[in-house]
């Protein structure tokens, strides 16, 4: 990522300890989404399952960051920002969904428990859906360490800044990911 003086992550050549701007903001923000929305939908998708609660993720994850763009002591770590902000955004969506007692208010009224797309699940190949689900069946952590390692390729210390726990953390939960979805792989073949 570009964050030198000329860079739209540091506008007016607004870096570290310059006086932000909404201007700096607006264009910061901006020039960061358009390289990175994608990716991070992408994360969004892959741990939650559903487009549109993905897009909101993300849509709330800018605007947070936009409304933080001056907190920043160094812009070169908006995406790091924007990524952690993504996952917390997911974890609480999940934490939400998994409340009984909402699900059963859901089925009561009458109301569609939120799930996949006729559209989607056809793009995808089967194999590929039965991955992804085995990946949504990983426990919170793992599926966190497993996406950002392998779908992000980000490297462990990446991993390990974005889900806020140590480098050996991200090693061992990326490990007990890997040999669980190898398991639940292995059961439905």
């Amino acid at each position: 990522m570009d964050t030198s003086p000329s860079s739209p992550l540091t506008p007016n050549g607004g870096g570290v300890g310059g006086t932000a701007t909404a201007g700096d903001a607006t264009a910061g923000v901006t020039a960061l989404y358009q390289a990175h929305a994608v990716g991070l939908i992408r994360l969004a998708i892959v741990m939650l399952g559903e487009r549109t609660a993905a897009e909101d993720v993300v849509q709330d994850a800018f605007f947070g960051l936009y409304r933080h763009w001056d907190r920043l002591t160094d812009t070169a770590n908006a995406l790091s920002y924007a990524r952690s902000a993504v996952l917390n955004g997911c974890r609480n969506v999940l934490r939400v969904r998994s409340r009984p007692a909402r699900l059963e208010a859901a089925a009561m009224v009458g109301e569609p428990v939120v799930g996949e797309s006729a559209e989607a699940v056809t793009l995808v190949g089967e194999e590929h859906q039965e991955v992804l689900t085995a990946i949504r069946a990983l426990p919170d952590r793992q599926r966190e360490a497993l996406v950002l390692r392998y779908y992000l390729d980000l490297s462990e210390e990446e991993t390990a800044r974005a889900m806020g726990i140590s480098r050996g953390t991200v090693k061992s939960t990326t490990s007990r990911a890997v040999a669980a979805l190898a398991r639940l792989l292995k059961e439905d073949a």
